[in-house]
């Protein structure tokens, strides 16, 4: 991982506790600013997503002036051999996108899940990996949980609304796919290219703003009545300070995730990255009207324990795998 320069008090630096509670804040803020946006007549999601892309690009190209963060320069083959790569990012984050928009967090949070399946059964595939009984079993967790999930949210729907919450449901499970799709061939990618964390966010960022600009122009909405319609002057400025908001989180995410893997380990950072799925499912009920049923709270807890399962399982098979490469 990419460490950072910064010169502030060495203490916070290298914080774990500090810098744990930064990942799981990020991740939180992210997740609720979009579903904030997206909540109620808001449909330029292209738009809503170039618009993270493009402060994402501003904020880690101003960390590096400060020579806060480090990157490497633009480089025309790096980016055509990445651009397809970026194509699926704008895959992944438009689904995700129309996903939170329809369902509500914790739902959404749970379904995120199943991703980790199709990931893992894909490293299977093209890195000979191995699923471990344990992770068998985490798995079966996050199926049931799902389950439960989509029981305790459509329970009590009034059938006029079903068709929303299946359309979610819809773009909940294309996202999964894309989403991995996308990391299995930027994690082949990224061993061919050496990219660095900030490397990656760099270039993803940067190739997939004139994709989500054409998509939002070709296939989106701009008259002047849909302009209003997303953009209310009753809350035209929160709408705009949370869309750049959100941007600036993606930011935050990356640089957290790099900064707690330095101070703690791979192992630590995976198990907050379980844990966190808790709150930021918890968040979703306190701050917008999501269905709070027996099946719901069940569901969020059984998709915090799979999580919590899955990562105690990847950390027994690193362990395991080391053990094996250890000369005898």
């Amino acid at each position: 991982m990419e460490k950072s320069s910064y010169s502030g008090p060495s203490s916070i630096v290298n914080s774990a506790p500090v810098s744990i509670f930064s990942y799981c804040a990020s991740s939180i803020l992210m997740t609720l600013t979009n579903k904030f946006v997206l909540s109620g007549d808001f449909n330029l999601n292209f738009f809503l997503l170039a618009i993270q892309s493009v402060t994402c690009i501003v904020a880690i190209s101003t960390l590096k002036s400060l020579n806060i963060i480090t990157y490497r320069q633009f480089n025309k083959d790096e980016a055509k051999k990445w651009f397809p790569i970026a194509a699926l990012l704008v895959a992944m984050i438009y689904t995700g996108s129309k996903a939170i928009q329809y369902l509500s967090v914790p739902v959404y949070t749970i379904f995120k899940n199943l991703t980790i399946i199709l990931i893992a059964y894909g490293e299977v595939l093209w890195f000979g990996a191995k699923v471990t009984p344990m992770t068998l079993g985490s798995f079966f967790l996050m199926v049931l949980s799902s389950v439960i999930a989509y029981y305790g949210d459509a329970k009590g729907v009034p059938a006029g609304d079903l068709f929303e919450l299946y359309l979610g449901y819809f773009w909940m499970f294309v996202n999964c796919f894309a989403a991995a799709a996308f990391v299995l061939i930027m994690k082949k990618r990224i061993k061919l290219t050496n990219f660095k964390d900030f490397d990656t966010t760099f270039y993803n960022n940067l190739l997939s703003i004139p994709i989500l600009l054409v998509c939002s122009f070709l296939f989106e909405d701009w008259s002047a009545e849909n302009v209003s319609k997303n953009f209310p002057a009753e809350n035209r400025t929160a709408t705009v300070m949370a869309m750049l908001f959100s941007g600036l989180t993606s930011v935050g995410i990356s640089y957290c995730s790099a900064w707690c893997v330095r101070v703690t380990s791979s192992t630590t950072y995976s198990m907050v990255g379980a844990l966190n799925k808790l709150p930021i499912a918890l968040s979703g009920l306190i701050f917008f009207e999501a269905a709070v049923n027996f099946f719901s709270v069940s569901s969020i807890f059984l998709g915090f324990v799979a999580g919590l399962v899955y990562a105690v399982a990847k950390q027994k098979q690193a362990k395991s795998n080391t053990a094996q490469q250890l000369p005898k």
